[in-house]
């Protein structure tokens, strides 16, 4: 699929929703592949402050086993946070962006194309990396295993809501400084539960009821970030 091709299949107005969505997520997958630079420094930036935590605080085992978790999750929500200025900027400076909003097919659901392709490329492999990480913070099995589920579920409703916020500072001067202002009040319940299902694991208490909220979390955002990402687009379009 050639740069253009995304274009002519959102302009197509025979193509069907799920052929555009894909077509949103095979780009930004492609786009980032190209530019290694905004995949890497994530994933760099998240392995740098979960190793660098331990030399500038305490080695001690007890104390990373008990602050490991949040380190972990602290370190996946600013690394998360990090990538979210690209999530639209590429696809504004080259016009596809105004494709998306003028195209036939509901522009929520390439807003959420575009922040499932986030995820995949900042979220899961955050994931993946965890449970490494957790190793050499000392953490137990059981709690690596519930702190990858939670990251799991978790990183998802990062990128949604990362999502809304970098639509609504696009195109201004300091977006960066502006979008982490908006959008962290936003990721501290998710922190907050993340940390804690993995804080009740380790004290072996149940944690069904601390993932069934973060359920809830992710279904939440899953149904109106799209919606409130995509009114966030129209607004800095028209205003640019």
């Amino acid at each position: 699929m050639t740069s253009n091709a995304p274009r002519a299949v959102l302009a197509d107005h025979n193509v069907s929703v799920g052929r555009a969505m894909w077509a949103v997520v095979r780009r930004d997958l492609r786009s980032s592949f190209r530019q290694r630079q905004d995949l890497l420094n994530p994933l760099l930036f998240f392995f740098m402050v979960v190793t660098l935590f331990p030399l500038g605080v305490s080695p001690e085992v007890s104390f990373l086993q008990q602050a490991g978790t949040g380190i972990l999750w602290v370190a996946a929500l600013l690394s998360t946070l990090l990538s979210l200025d690209h999530l639209y900027r590429h696809d504004f400076d080259d016009g596809t962006l105004e494709q998306m909003v003028l195209q036939p097919h509901p522009l929520f659901l390439l807003v959420l194309a575009k922040s499932l392709a986030h995820w995949l490329l900042t979220g899961l492999p955050l994931v993946i990396l965890a449970p490494v990480l957790g190793i050499m913070l000392h953490l137990e099995g059981n709690s690596i295993a519930v702190l990858c589920l939670t990251l799991l579920i978790g990183t998802p409703v990062l990128s949604l809501i990362g999502a809304i916020g970098a639509a609504l500072t696009l195109g201004l001067r300091a977006g960066g400084v502006l979008l982490s202002l908006l959008i962290i009040p936003l990721y501290i319940p998710v922190l907050i539960f993340g940390t804690g299902t993995v804080a009740a694991a380790t004290e072996g208490a149940a944690v069904e009821g601390y993932l069934a909220l973060m359920a809830a979390f992710l279904v939440l955002a899953l149904t109106l970030a799209p919606f409130a990402g995509a009114a966030a687009l129209r607004i800095s379009l028209s205003n640019s």
